[in-house]
């Protein structure tokens, strides 16, 4: 596995807390993230079931890092995970400096990370000649 493929794995893996939270410890994830708005069981639930989303794109991924599409899919969630929580921070205010900067150092890291390999990972084809 690439180097790209292990960092999804690590951001996968760690974004499974989330998902945890979400679920079984709303309050963890209002400390974690969203520590400057009050939170109910569904919102939690909510975003556990996204987090787990993109938690599944990120391990399909890095298995797969020649498949186009899913690299977009991939990608795409990172630009759309970094935008939400720009948009807690700057306009709703539900999110405190450090959370932002916690979530975008994986999100920003991806998004780089991701937009430099674009095409670094393309499908070997196999060239059979017949004798």
């Amino acid at each position: 596995m690439r180097a790209l493929g292990w960092w999804l794995m690590l951001v996968g893996s760690l974004r499974l807390a989330s998902v945890w939270f979400g679920f079984f410890d709303i309050w963890a994830l209002r400390l974690a993230v969203f520590s400057k708005s009050p939170m109910t069981e569904v919102h939690g639930r909510t975003f556990g079931v996204w987090t787990l989303l993109t938690c599944t794109l990120c391990f399909l991924c890095a298995f797969n890092l020649d498949n186009k599409q899913l690299y977009l899919a991939t990608f795409l969630s990172f630009i759309y995970a970094f935008g939400h929580f720009l948009t807690e921070y700057l306009i709703y205010q539900t999110m405190a400096i450090a959370n932002l900067t916690t979530v975008s150092i994986f999100a920003g890291t991806s998004i780089v990370w991701m937009l430099l390999q674009w095409n670094a990972h393309q499908r070997q084809q196999v060239n059979l000649k017949h004798s």
